[in-house]
Order: C-alpha cells, then sequence, then structure tokens
C-alpha cells in the first residue's frame, strides 16, 4: 500500500511537473514567436543580401582608372574560390561546418564549460553560419539578446540556403584588416596577386586573419601571424586536408606579405575626381560607394598618357629655361657607418619627402666634377651625368638667370636632397615602362622598395615646376571628352586648371570677334588698318598696340588674324559693335556675366577656362553646332547591366531648324537612363552659319600656315587650324587648335598670376606643348579633306544695311588692290626680265637676216597674244563692273581700244628685247588668269 502510493503521488507530481514545463515551453514559444521572430530578416531579403562593392572607373576602352570605397572587395563566386582555401578556412573557424545544422551545440557546450571555468572567453562557439547572421543583420553587441538572435537567424539562413551559399557569403563578407573585406580584397592587399595565384601557406595566413585582423596582421605583428599560420597548417593536417610534406612545405614558407593599394594603369587622377563628384551629386554617397558601380569615361587611355606626357615634358622645359631654384633639403649623412646601415639610414630619410609625379626624391652621397653620386630606394646608387647637370643656372627672377656651373659641385654638395628625373634610353625605350617604374609600384606617393626596372634608365637632375599648365582635348563632333590633364600632379595640387581656372584668353579670342565681324557682313578679305589709334574711356585715354610695337597699315581681316594684330582686332570691333558682339560671342557658351562691356574683349580680357575654350572652338571645327562637353560614356552594375549611358547633343546638319530650336529647349542632363537615352535623342543647336565657320576655318589655317603658329608647320598636315595666345606681360599663355576630329586646348601659367617671362608667349609656351601631343595623337592618321557643305536650312541672307553696304565698298577695295599690286608685280617682273635680255649678246654664227625674221615672227606672236590678253582683260574687268554706269563703260572701252592700236603700232617699231618681254607678260597674265576666279571662290565660299 505505501509503496504504491508513493508511486502513484511520484507519477502525480512527474505529471504535472511536465504540464508545468509544457506550458513554460508554449508561453516561451509564444514569447519568442511575439518577440524575436519579427524582428528576424524575411525569407527574400536573405536570398538577396547585398554586398558593398566599390566604384570603379575605367577608360573607354576598358583601362582601369581609380577606386573608390569605404570598403575593398571582389565579389568572387565559391565555384572560383581554391579549394585549399576553403578547407584552410573550415580548419580556422569551423571544421564541423558541413555536418550541423546552423549551430554547433557541442562546440556552444565546450565553449560555455571553458568559460565558466576560466572567466574568459577563450574559445568560440559560433559557427561558420551564425557569423554570417552576426556580420550582415546583427550588431556587435554582448548581450543574451543578441545571442539569441544570432542563433535563431542561424537556423533560419540554415533552413533558406545552401551551404555554398552561406559560405561564398562567409568568403566575400569577412574583414582582413586594411579595409580589405572578402578573400578577393584581401589577397590584392597583402599579396597584389588574383586569389588563385598564392601559395598554401599565403592562403594559410589569410584563414588565420578572420578571428584578430589586427592581432594577427602579417604587416603589424609578423610574429604572431606566422604562429597562427603554422596553427592552421597543423590543424589541415591533422583534418587530413593536406599531406605531411605540404604542411612542412608550408611552414618554412618565408613571410612575403605587403601592402598593395589598387593600382591604376593610367595616370588620369583628374578626371578621376571629376567622375566621383559628379556621381556623389547624382546619387548620394551611399550609393555611389557601395552599390558597385563601374564607370567608363569617354577617356581614351592611349592620349590621354600623351597629354600626361606632353605637359609635364613642356612643364620641365620652361623650368629648365629660367634656372635651378635650389636643393629641397639638407642632411648630414652619418658618417663611419657601412654601407647596408648607410641604406637603411637613406631609406628612413626619404620616407618623409614624397614622389611628385615622375620625380623622386634622392640624396646625394657624393660629388665629382662633371656628376653626382646619388641614393633613392627606386634605383639604389646611380649617377647623374654632366648633361643632365649642366642646365642648372642659378634662378634669379623670370627674365634673369647666372651663369651655367662650370662643376656639378657648384650645383649641390654631400648631403642635399635633390629630386631626380628618370628617363629611359633611347635604344631601350619601351611603351610604359618608366611609368611603371616610376607610378604604378607605389601609387601612396611614398618611395618604395627598390625597383629592377631602372636598370636601363638615366638619371637626371631635376625640380618640382611652379608653373603649372592644363591640356584638355574633346570630340568635336559630340563633346566627348578624350583627354584630359588639369595640372602637374594631382597629388601635389587638387585644383583642376581645365575645369576651374578662369583666366584671361589674351588672343585666343580674337577668332569669334572675327566670326562676329563675318556674320556684320565682313568677308575675309575685307580691308582694316592696322594703324595707331586712340580711344577715349572715361576721362582718360586707351592706345591698343601690337605685341611687336610694329604697326602695318592696311591688311586683311585673314593676315590681321594671322599675325595677331591687337589694333586691327580693336578696329574692327569698334565698327562691329561692343553689345553685338558680346550677343555673338555666348553662342559659343561664353557666360556673359564674365565678358566685360568694353572693346577690350578684342584683346582677350574675358575670363574662360580651358575646358570653355575647346568648347567654343568645336564651334569651328564642327562648322557651326555648339556641343557640350561630357566625360562618362555609361554605368553599369554589379552584374555587369547597363543602367545609365549618356545622351549627348547631336549634329544633324540636314535638320530643319525648328528641330534645333526645340532640341535647345529640352533638359540639358547628359546621364540619363539606357532606355531614356534610345528613345529621345537630344541634337545640337546651331550657333553660326556653315558659311561663317567654313571661312573661320580658312582664316584659322592661314594662323598655322603663316601666322602666330607656323611652328605647327613640322607636324606637315594640311587640316590644322588653331589660335595662339597671350595676355599682358605674359601672365597667360594659351594656344587652341584643332582638325575635324579632335579640338586640344592648352594653358600655361601661374596659379597666382604673374608673368612667365620675357617672350614666353602662346607661340613659345604652350604651342610646343600642343604640338607634342597632336603628333602623337595623329601618328598613322590620314588627312581628311574638308569639302564645302552650304546648310541652306540654317544659313540666312545678309541683311542690305548701312554695315553691308559699307562692308561691300570695303570688299570692292580690296579687290581693286589686289589686282593693282598684282599688275605692278607683273610690270616689275617684265622690266627686269627686258633688261637682263637687253645685256645678253648674240650667238655666233647666226645671220642679220635670220634674226630680223625671228624679230618680226616674235613681234606679231607678241602683239597678237598681247591683244588677245588685253580683250580677255577688258572682258574680265566689264564683267566685274556691272554696277558702273554705261556711259563710263563705253569710255572705257574706246580708250582701251585706242590705246591698243597705238601700243601694236609701237610693237612693230619696238626693239626685238622689248616685243619679247610682252610677250612673256602677255603670256603671263593668260597664264595667271584663273586664279583670278580661285581667290574669288575663296572670298565667297
Amino acid at each position: 500500500m505505501t509503496v504504491r502510493y508513493y508511486f502513484y503521488k511520484t507519477l502525480h507530481v512527474t505529471l504535472l511537473m511536465g504540464l508545468l514545463l509544457c506550458l513554460l515551453a508554449a508561453v516561451g514559444a509564444a514569447a519568442i514567436q511575439w518577440y524575436f521572430i519579427p524582428e528576424l530578416p524575411s525569407t527574400e531579403r536573405l536570398k538577396d543580401i547585398p554586398l558593398q562593392v566599390p566604384l570603379q572607373l575605367y577608360t573607354k576602352d576598358n583601362v582601369f582608372i581609380a577606386e573608390y570605397s569605404k570598403q575593398r572587395r571582389i565579389p568572387l563566386a565559391v565555384k572560383s574560390i581554391p579549394e585549399l582555401l576553403i578547407k584552410a578556412v573550415l580548419a580556422a573557424e569551423d571544421d564541423r561546418f558541413y555536418e550541423h545544422p546552423g549551430v554547433d551545440l557541442k562546440s556552444l557546450f565546450r565553449a560555455t564549460v571553458s568559460l565558466l571555468k576560466t572567466g574568459e572567453k577563450r574559445q568560440g562557439g559560433s559557427t561558420i553560419t551564425m557569423q554570417v547572421a552576426r556580420n550582415f543583420f546583427l550588431t556587435r553587441d554582448k548581450t543574451l539578446k543578441r545571442k539569441f538572435d544570432e542563433i535563431l537567424l542561424a537556423l533560419k539562413i540554415e533552413d533558406e540556403l545552401s551551404k555554398e551559399d552561406i559560405l561564398e557569403l562567409y568568403l566575400n563578407k569577412i574583414y582582413f584588416g586594411h579595409r580589405a573585406y572578402g578573400v578577393g580584397a584581401a589577397a590584392q592587399v597583402y599579396y597584389g596577386k588574383n586569389i588563385s595565384d598564392l601559395t598554401l601557406a599565403q592562403w594559410a595566413m589569410l584563414a588565420g586573419l578572420p578571428k584578430a585582423p589586427s592581432a594577427n596582421n602579417p604587416l603589424t605583428n609578423p610574429k604572431r601571424a606566422l604562429e597562427r599560420r603554422n596553427y592552421i597548417l597543423g590543424r589541415m593536417l591533422a583534418l587530413s586536408y593536406i599531406s605531411k610534406d605540404e604542411s612542412d612545405k608550408g611552414v618554412k614558407a618565408p613571410l612575403t606579405a605587403k601592402f598593395h593599394k589598387p593600382i591604376p594603369e593610367i595616370e588620369a587622377s583628374y578626371v578621376a575626381e571629376m567622375v566621383r563628384s559628379f556621381l556623389l551629386k547624382k546619387f548620394g554617397e551611399k550609393a555611389t560607394y557601395t552599390n558597385g558601380y563601374k564607370v567608363f569615361t569617354t577617356i581614351d587611355s592611349r592620349r590621354q598618357e600623351k597629354a600626361t606626357w606632353a605637359l609635364r615634358r613642356n612643364l620641365f622645359r620652361y623650368d629648365r629655361r629660367h634656372g635651378f631654384r635650389g636643393v629641397v633639403d639638407h642632411v648630414v649623412i652619418p658618417k663611419r657607418m657601412k654601407m647596408k646601415q648607410l641604406e637603411k639610414w637613406a631609406d628612413k630619410t626619404l620616407q618623409k619627402y614624397p614622389v611628385i609625379g615622375p620625380l623622386v626624391p634622392s640624396i646625394v652621397f657624393g660629388t665629382r666634377r662633371k656628376s653626382i653620386l646619388a641614393y633613392n630606394q627606386r634605383a639604389g646608387h646611380f649617377k647623374i651625368a654632366w648633361r643632365d647637370i649642366s642646365w642648372a643656372r642659378r634662378h634669379i627672377s623670370e627674365n634673369r638667370r647666372g651663369r651655367y656651373p662650370r662643376s656639378a659641385r657648384s650645383v649641390v654638395r654631400r648631403g642635399n636632397i635633390i629630386m631626380a628625373r628618370p628617363y629611359l634610353k633611347r635604344k631601350k625605350r619601351k611603351k610604359g615602362q618608366l611609368q611603371k617604374a616610376v607610378y604604378k609600384e607605389q601609387p601612396s606617393r611614398k618611395v618604395g622598395s627598390r625597383s629592377s626596372k631602372f636598370k636601363n634608365v638615366r638619371w637626371s637632375l631635376s625640380q618640382v615646376p611652379e608653373v603649372e599648365g592644363a591640356l584638355v582635348v574633346l570630340n568635336p563632333n559630340d563633346g566627348a571628352i578624350i583627354a584630359l590633364a588639369g595640372g602637374f600632379d594631382f597629388y601635389k595640387s587638387k585644383f583642376n586648371r581645365v575645369t576651374q581656372a578662369q583666366r584671361q584668353p589674351g588672343s585666343a579670342f580674337k577668332p569669334f570677334i572675327y566670326s562676329a565681324a563675318l556674320k556684320r557682313g565682313y568677308r575675309q578679305y575685307s580691308p582694316i588698318n592696322d594703324a595707331p589709334i586712340v580711344f577715349r574711356v572715361g576721362g582718360g585715354r586707351w592706345r591698343p598696340r601690337n605685341y611687336s610695337h610694329k604697326y602695318y597699315g592696311w591688311t586683311t581681316l585673314k593676315k590681321a588674324l594671322a599675325y595677331s594684330h591687337n589694333v586691327s582686332a580693336v578696329r574692327l570691333l569698334d565698327k562691329v559693335g561692343v553689345g553685338y558682339a558680346i550677343n555673338h560671342v555666348t553662342k559659343f557658351g561664353f557666360e556673359r556675366k564674365r565678358i566685360p562691356k568694353n572693346l577690350t574683349i578684342a584683346l582677350g580680357t574675358g575670363e574662360v577656362t580651358p575646358l570653355e575654350l575647346a568648347e567654343g572652338f568645336a564651334v569651328f571645327a564642327n562648322r557651326g553646332f555648339r556641343i557640350e562637353p561630357y566625360f562618362i560614356d555609361r554605368i553599369e552594375d554589379i552584374k555587369g547591366t547597363v543602367v545609365f549611358s549618356a545622351n549627348p547633343l547631336k549634329i544633324c546638319r540636314k535638320c530643319p531648324s525648328e528641330i534645333l530650336k526645340a532640341s535647345k529647349d529640352t533638359p540639358s542632363d547628359i546621364l540619363v537612363p539606357h532606355t531614356v537615352c534610345t528613345q529621345t535623342p537630344r541634337y545640337a543647336p546651331r550657333a553660326i552659319s556653315s558659311y561663317n565657320a567654313q571661312t573661320m576655318n580658312s582664316m584659322l589655317k592661314d594662323v598655322v600656315r603663316i601666322g602666330t603658329a607656323r611652328r605647327a608647320r613640322k607636324l606637315r598636315r594640311r587640316d590644322l587650324a588653331g589660335k595662339t595666345g597671350t595676355t599682358n606681360n605674359q601672365r597667360d599663355a594659351w594656344f587652341a587648335g584643332y582638325n575635324r576630329d579632335m579640338v586640344a586646348t592648352v594653358w600655361v601659367g601661374f596659379d597666382k598670376p604673374r608673368s612667365l617671362g620675357y617672350k614666353e608667349t602662346g607661340g613659345d609656351t604652350a604651342l610646343p606643348m600642343w604640338i607634342d601631343f597632336m603628333r602623337a595623337a595623329l601618328r598613322g592618321k590620314a588627312v581628311k579633306s574638308e569639302p564645302f557643305e552650304y546648310d541652306y536650312v540654317a544659313q540666312k541672307k545678309p541683311s542690305r544695311s548701312k554695315s553691308n553696304k559699307s562692308t561691300r565698298r570695303l570688299n570692292s577695295f580690296s579687290k581693286t588692290k589686289a589686282s593693282s599690286s598684282r599688275a605692278n608685280k607683273k610690270k616689275r617682273r617684265a622690266s627686269k626680265k627686258s633688261s637682263s635680255q637687253r645685256s645678253r649678246k648674240p650667238r655666233r654664227g647666226t645671220s642679220k637676216r635670220n634674226s630680223s625674221s625671228s624679230r618680226s615672227s616674235r613681234s606679231s606672236r607678241s602683239s597678237s597674244s598681247s591683244r588677245s590678253s588685253r580683250s580677255s582683260r577688258s572682258s574680265r574687268s566689264s564683267r566685274s563692273s556691272r554696277s558702273s554706269s554705261s556711259s563710263r563703260s563705253s569710255r572705257s572701252s574706246s580708250s582701251s581700244r585706242s590705246s591698243r592700236s597705238s601700243r601694236s603700232s609701237r610693237s612693230s617699231r619696238s626693239s626685238p628685247s622689248s616685243r619679247s618681254s610682252r610677250s612673256s607678260r602677255s603670256s603671263r597674265s593668260s597664264r595667271s588668269s584663273p586664279k583670278k576666279s580661285t581667290v574669288i571662290e575663296d572670298q565667297l565660299f
């Protein structure tokens, strides 16, 4: 009875406890359902987990420019990750990954017991799935609630995703130190290689980083990093992932980790900054840096490289012309030190001086009479020859230099810090070799490790130029920026002079004034008086002067522009009208508020940027259309789908004017969604008529052919045109030139305006840079013919105003003046020839009879030819003077007939020499008669 009683009582209590536990479990489940489950992410969010991928910039031909992000990440598929790396990570973090359902109870129990015994967290109980849950969705707060959330989320992730998907998320998300997230970025940061190109020891080193990225880092704590690597190799051996030989080989491998930044394949930092700023304004910071956009710019890599090279080369030339300003610094070299110790000391000392462009800081270890012995980390010990030192005259001012040095000791001494510039020997030049050696190995701009690529390199004494420059190249047919160099070096100065430097263009602005005159009714052969003139301005007087302080009298507009006569430009603007000219100039894209409302704009006293000037000259190059510069071609997302495309203004020469005007009023957003780009094309508005543009092309070609830019004739091309520009006291030097496919603008000057020096004009300072670039950019490009295209739709008939009447008078005056000058030249040539023939003696053996017969035949031929030539001239003159009265024409014809009869009668009595001279003159005139028609055609078209 007693036993039975206790049995039933115990059973009763047990059942009650079971029911109570079930009730508590139900309440706990309800609490979990009510409190924890709503905070867990949805299934759709788990299956589409975003990764923060950096912004990458490329040229149009897919050359890497730059990368921007707060986290460096290279997403990889799990199939592309080496199997040994995956096994190394499993051995280090979760060797039972393929066995547990997301939570390893055995590991949790072991970690809990260790925590209770020692009071310290020595063992981790988190699985890879739990780490994925924590890194993607949870915070790092050390609370029980967060740990419980982590367990529940890990179970849910295991239910929704496969093991391979979880492993892929983990290997792409986990932090490896030095802003590297994921194994792909970690391989690039620590070894500068792709993940598949690493060794077993390097994979084990990376696998040991996620547990403690700072403590086990091979760069900051190499000893602990080696211990961690060897431990992982031992775990892989214990788990039979690798063999004993592989483990021993990995343990003996040396530490090879070094810090590597993203390596740009081309120097285009100014373009990269323009793109980054544009995207930040359009998309915001988060989307720009984390959405993994791939931006393809309009830059052409080959021409961008040549633009940077041409700019730096010519700034170095200017700097050498104006002398050596001295060394960078001076240090005391320790005495009685072995060479290896001395090199270590030098390496540490040179860390304070950054690399600027191609210039590498170096220490002078010694000098000889005609050479310098120096050291830097790139090349080790090297020698600078006398040919690379002899230029270093002492700089006194912009216009004064000291004497040429007689020895290297008079330039530098032991302990000086100098800037050395490498250049390749002519016989051993290879494309891109110098850029890789100087820039690519150390984009951090600090001096790096010694390079074997400097074996075939010579070194020159140099200095960082104080003068700056800018070069921008546009496609005139759509506005795409082909190349852009905003300064000597982006890390020296981030100020982009192409888009931000507002400087006076000087004479480079004159073509727009001449274009206004053409629209007013002038022609390229209209006369203009290049003579001194005084204008009353306010209470004083203004007297414009030519640069040469010489004046050339009456000349044509074409010659005045070719030789850049200042007085002619001011006189022309005075006749055209300042207000009219300003209205015309704004059609080229210049801002009205930066153009002064006086006659000085003829000399370029307004303010423009190099990009704006290139945009203006593009109107002449594309025969009259105003384009809009842009620098982004397309944007792709992380999957490679084009999401945004450029929608630039397109040139349509056959479109009606109504369409062009309507397109002008459309929104000017160049970068639009890809679907919109294919639906709504935008047309470029017409700025000037095709006749105006064609005439300006002819005038600007003469600037290159015979004018201030004739140095460009060395390119041996007929399709080049442009204009030089120099401001007062040579503060700015410009050249803007183009052909049908390319517009390039060059500016040289100081950031704080001051004189460049005597004779540092646009033709002497800026033009050589343009020539160097165009020679490289146009190599292999054929010269395209430029047939005249008259756009009847956009062309307006000139109005019959007083100005047009006056210009017609000027044109007739220029024609008569040109014809009279040609007639005078012919008379002078004929008189010289007749005098030379009189001085000649008759040949021996010829009879008088033969000579007289030959004279008579020659005289008859000459008289007949002279009559025919005169009749042709009179007929042409009568056709050209249709506006004269009939009485005047009859008088002129009768007088011409009487003069011809008298001249013909005299010619029969004249000497043989005079008759022969007249016959030769008449034959020359008859041969030269077609030239008049070509001149008139050139005037009209």
